[in-house]
């Protein structure tokens, strides 16, 4: 009997600066009623989807940006979310901006969760792969700050099992990277789940047409599905935030590498997929099956490298 896990991508239009959190989980609840309707057994919210992306903003004092976080998961404004999955028997993937006490520090991090169909925490990710800068950049017309107000993510890449599955999650910018993708292939992934807030234009490269980015985006995914016998979850925050353009495109990718649902609007969205599990055995069995094909001796370069260098001249 195959293995289906009807999935759900909620992609969420734009957050505004003014919008609560009691605002925007009634978008979320109103997207997992859609997802109830549809019959899902799992959902997935983008990244920080209980805020605008604050990232795009300066402050001196990095504490003066820690209303953006969230302290414990659940709170009183995101408890509506568990206890409604709960009711229906759903999992849900979130992503928040989060802020923990540790040893006396405080540390912050661009995380994500995996809550189970009991309404229960069963994994937790922080976003590795951070891009943009710490400080203020006087180039650039709008500042990308993941480096200055997120530590780089201290979990790894876990893979866990739930839902009779083995589920693994990322962020955004980690979608990009194919490290990513083979540690959690190396642990016998079979969804990965991420969100993300993407500007519709690269400001480095101004002249970058929209659909290049776009094919970018939905490229990294399609490769790391196909490359390791996954299904690939891809869910934007999307639209015009804060005078700021995101793009949307949120895909499920099959593990033959085939967009199979793609949301058609910038706004609040429900795509859903019926993704076999079973599915993921021929690339793991065949072309990508790493016990029998992997020469890890030879990719010793790859963790002990960060930056790349020129060969030596003769």
């Amino acid at each position: 009997m195959a293995r289906v896990l009807r999935i759900g991508g909620a992609q969420l239009g734009p957050i505004q600066k003014a919008d609560s959190r009691q605002a925007v989980v009634a978008r979320m609840l109103a997207l997992l009623d859609q997802a109830k309707e549809a019959g899902c057994d799992l959902v997935v919210y983008p990244e920080l989807a209980l805020t605008t992306f604050f990232p795009r903003w300066y402050a001196e004092d990095i504490a003066e940006m820690d209303d953006y976080f969230e302290r414990e998961m659940p709170n009183d404004a995101v408890k509506p979310l568990f206890d409604r999955a709960k009711d229906y028997g759903m999992g849900f993937c979130l992503g928040y901006a989060e802020l923990v006490e540790e040893g006396g520090e405080t540390h912050r991090f661009n995380t994500c969760i995996l809550v189970d169909r009991d309404g229960k925490i069963a994994g937790k990710y922080r976003k590795v792969h951070l891009p943009g800068h710490a400080d203020y950049d006087t180039s650039l017309r709008w500042q990308h700050l993941e480096k200055r107000y997120f530590e780089p993510g201290d979990l790894g890449f876990p893979v866990w099992r739930s839902m009779d599955a083995n589920l693994g999650m990322c962020i955004c910018n980690d979608r990009r990277w194919p490290e990513t993708y083979r540690v959690m292939g190396l642990q016998e992934v079979e969804v990965v789940m991420l969100g993300y807030n993407t500007p519709v234009e690269n400001q480095h490269t101004p002249d970058e047409a929209p659909a290049l980015r776009m094919f970018h985006n939905q490229m990294s995914m399609q490769a790391g599905a196909y490359q390791n016998g996954t299904w690939v979850v891809g869910v934007a925050k999307c639209g015009v935030e804060d005078g700021h353009d995101l793009m949307a495109g949120s895909v499920i990718v099959s593990p033959d590498g085939e967009i199979v649902a793609e949301a058609k609007t910038r706004e609040d969205e429900l795509i859903v997929a019926d993704c076999d599990l079973d599915k993921c055995t021929l690339n793991k069995t065949t072309i990508f099956n790493f016990a029998a094909h992997r020469r890890p001796e030879h990719y010793r370069m790859i963790i002990e490298r960060t930056g790349s260098e020129p060969p030596a001249a003769e």
